[in-house]
């Protein structure tokens, strides 16, 4: 029976011989649908997604449709699976239409004005145009995080992965990256990751969610069944709500600690 999608059975994960990430099975993730990873520091989101990417040691299973990624070499990997860290490396002096259409060769092909109009295209989305021709070393930690975005869409991925994608973005630009992300991953069909720490943004636009406590696997499924009291709890030690606004869209409301947390 052939699978489309991502997933992972007995997966785990660390750095040299500490193990964060224990035995993780999830039965899919699929193409076309946007799946938040929350869960509270040092619960091993970042591992999880530098060992999805093949730079972490990882073992287990980590199929893409019906491949083991894990079975392949990193170059081979990198083919199909792009992951954009927290930030982008310093020092490089390179205009961002550069950068850009230096990512988009990567992933094959000639350079071509259909090529650049591509990323032009993409620029625009994301509300960064004016910037093609600014250096990278002179943007602001935002604006850094936007071009990342854009180096790794161009690469048509069939799995992205976004490791705090919204952190030095203003609140015009989170709701805009989001809006812009799960749009690409329903019509470029890809399986797409976003670690993020606003539990809101989770509810507002992911299809799916996992979180994560102490490397291991709490809750997987619909953002409004996983998100409740009950998780708010057990994995951040928070009192919380999830209400709807006054146009009927789920929020969650902290009311102070949990007597465990104290």
């Amino acid at each position: 029976m052939s699978h489309s999608g991502l997933s992972l059975r007995g997966f785990g994960a660390g750095y040299h011989k500490r193990q964060i990430i224990q035995d993780l099975n999830i039965a899919e993730l699929p193409r076309g649908k946007v799946t938040i990873l929350l869960g509270p520091n040092g619960s091993g989101k970042s591992t999880l997604l530098r060992a999805m990417a093949g730079l972490n040691k990882a073992e287990g299973e980590l199929r893409l449709d019906d491949v083991d990624l894990l079975s392949q070499s990193f170059a081979k990997r990198a083919e199909q699976v792009v992951y954009l860290p927290q930030s982008l490396p310093a020092g490089v002096h390179l205009h961002v239409l550069e950068s850009i259409i230096v990512a988009q060769r990567a992933s094959g092909g000639l350079h071509s004005a259909a090529k650049q109009a591509e990323v032009m295209t993409l620029l625009r989305q994301l509300g960064i145009e004016h910037l093609a021709l600014h250096f990278l070393d002179q943007l602001s930690g935002g604006q850094k995080q936007l071009v990342g975005l854009a180096q790794s869409l161009i690469r048509q991925p069939s799995l992205l992965l976004l490791d705090e994608p919204l952190s030095a973005l203003d609140l015009n630009y989170q709701f805009h990256v989001m809006d812009l992300v799960k749009r690409e991953t329903q019509q470029r069909n890809i399986v797409t990751v976003v670690v993020v720490h606003d539990i809101n943004i989770a509810l507002r636009h992911g299809d799916h969610v996992l979180i994560l406590k102490q490397g291991k696997l709490l809750a997987n499924g619909k953002p409004d069944e996983v998100i409740t009291p009950q998780s708010l709890a057990q994995v951040y030690g928070v009192r919380g709500r999830v209400e709807p606004c006054s146009q009927g869209m789920k929020q969650v409301i902290i009311d102070g600690l949990t007597d465990a947390a104290h």
